[in-house]
């Protein structure tokens, strides 16, 4: 959860789809596999000279995404790996003059994404998620290939045309169903031509990365785990939407992970297989890749940033700016950038909190009836203390959700709390008010308790199971699943003795 002025801030209409959600869209490419692993060698290398200043156009883009992701991840260690894996990469191939800038960007998502000047970011959550290099190698490869093919500019030139071409038939176009036809053809074709881009993208990078020494099925496994931690996520109810509705789908803009699956599977086979003469000495050397790759991402961290505040449960402590709240019973909490989400079992309520500023002279309950959502009934307006807190409190209607509004300043700012639900009633009302009661400010004992969750490595045990060892991990629900995620384990996967395996603790 960010904070600042207007952050967050919700629509004017509660009518329809209800309170929506100001989702920042980044054009980049998502869901992409990637390991991070630079050789041992790389680790022993002098110091590189700094990069050169970049051009002032491509340092606003760099600055706008660092924005947008939680600014870089600062870890040598990890940074070495990776360019150390780009340099492997770059020399295997089409274009070894090109020049790469890479960037860890501190966010837990899953993404990797490139710029056409050559900047390359992937996120910690991806280095996290991934269990080798080989793996890493897979994005970072597809992503070096959308450079190299040329991609970001023949979409430009693409969408020009398309432009052109939607300008000439709805000037001249006099049938409106044949014209409305015509439009709806041109955007498939265009967005063909992504998916097409896409493909191509995976191939190059698989190739890429089998000529550098990786295996190629590495894109292979990653995909999969993308796929399944994607799973997890909490799922989107209609309810959730009531207050979120502009949230976009991970994989909304890319081709779906099976049928990726199934091209990088048959890509990979053009390199090798199952029955090659070395696939006992591959096994081995993938065993010592992984081990490597463990040493490096051990302790990272996992999850939230420390600024963003952490989600613990059904509770959210926010250290940095001082306060908590717990949210009412069989709510899964999620902490994104624009609010707190919360949406309950089987999607009959969610909740919604973010942050604001008003000014010291408005009080808050005319701050409700200000005009910043529609269909607020007067008489519902009451103004009241919650821990010492001045607030407000008031509800709202839309065409299918009923929701309550709390605002509640708290130092210079005012958080708000949306509560939505099908059908309000006096018990749905009462558990609201007291998820709202326990929002107070945290003690300094709490604040400095408060940790981030990070990675650890640990050796499986002879006694160890899957289900012994995720119960060591520090989430909230679905424990078994997670770490089997995490570690890229099938459902009938055993542990073997001696080897890693990565855990979340605090």
């Amino acid at each position: 959860m960010v904070t600042g002025p207007g952050a967050g801030i919700a629509s004017r209409r509660l009518a329809g789809a209800g309170i929506a959600l100001v989702a920042l869209s980044l054009a980049a490419c998502s869901a992409l596999p990637s390991t991070v692993q630079a050789p041992q060698a790389a680790l022993q290398t002098p110091a590189k000279p700094p990069e050169p200043p970049l051009p002032p156009e491509v340092l606003r883009e760099h600055q706008r995404i660092l924005a947008a992701y939680g600014g870089a991840y600062s870890d040598p260690k990890l940074q070495a790996m990776v360019e150390g894996t780009v340099e492997r990469l770059v020399a295997a191939s089409e274009r070894p003059d090109l020049h790469y800038r890479v960037t860890i960007l501190n966010s837990r998502s899953v993404n990797a994404f490139a710029l056409p000047t050559g900047q390359l970011y992937v996120t910690r959550g991806l280095v996290a998620l991934a269990n080798d290099e080989s793996e890493l190698a897979s994005v970072i490869g597809h992503e070096m290939g959308h450079v190299i093919a040329r991609h970001a500019e023949q979409r430009e030139e693409k969408m020009r045309d398309d432009d052109l071409g939607n300008r000439v038939i709805t000037g001249l176009g006099n049938d409106p169903e044949a014209t409305a036809l015509a439009l709806a053809k041109s955007k498939l074709k265009l967005a063909s031509f992504s998916r097409a881009q896409e493909f191509e993208a995976d191939a190059i990078g698989i190739g890429m990365a089998a000529r550098a020494g990786y295996d190629p099925f590495g894109s292979v496994r990653f995909l999969t785990s993308m796929e399944r931690n994607s799973e997890l996520r909490p799922r989107q109810s209609t309810t959730a939407a009531a207050i979120n509705p502009g949230a976009p789908d991970f994989l909304s803009s890319h081709p779906a992970t099976p049928e990726r699956i199934i091209n990088a599977t048959a890509n990979a086979r053009q390199y090798t297989g199952p029955g090659d003469p070395g696939a006992a000495a591959a096994a081995q050397d993938h065993l010592q890749a992984e081990q490597a790759y463990f040493a490096n991402i051990d302790g990272i961290v996992f999850g939230e940033d420390p600024s963003e505040g952490y989600v613990r449960g059904r509770r959210f402590l926010h250290p940095k700016l001082g306060f908590t709240f717990t949210a009412p019973d069989g709510f899964i909490l999620d902490n994104t950038a624009q609010a707190v989400l919360g949406v309950k079992h089987g999607g009959s309520e969610a909740l919604r909190l973010d942050v604001v500023r008003v000014p010291a002279e408005q009080t808050l309950a005319a701050y409700l009836t200000s005009g910043w959502i529609e269909n607020i009934d007067p008489a519902s307006v009451e103004s009241l203390t919650i821990n010492g807190f001045p607030g407000a409190t008031a509800t709202a209607k839309g065409d299918q959700w009923d929701f309550r509004l709390y605002a509640i300043r708290f130092g210079s700012d005012v958080y708000r709390f949306i509560f939505a639900t099908k059908h309000s009633t006096p018990e749905s009302d009462r558990v609201f008010r007291e998820s709202v009661g326990s929002f107070r400010r945290m003690s300094l004992a709490e604040i400095e308790q408060a940790k981030p969750l990070r990675l650890k490595i640990v050796k499986v045990g002879p006694g160890d199971t899957v289900e012994r060892l995720a119960s060591r991990m520090a989430v909230a629900d679905r424990q078994v699943e997670r770490f089997r995620v995490l570690n890229g384990l099938d459902s009938g996967d055993r542990l073997k003795a001696g080897s890693e395996v990565k855990i979340v603790v605090e």
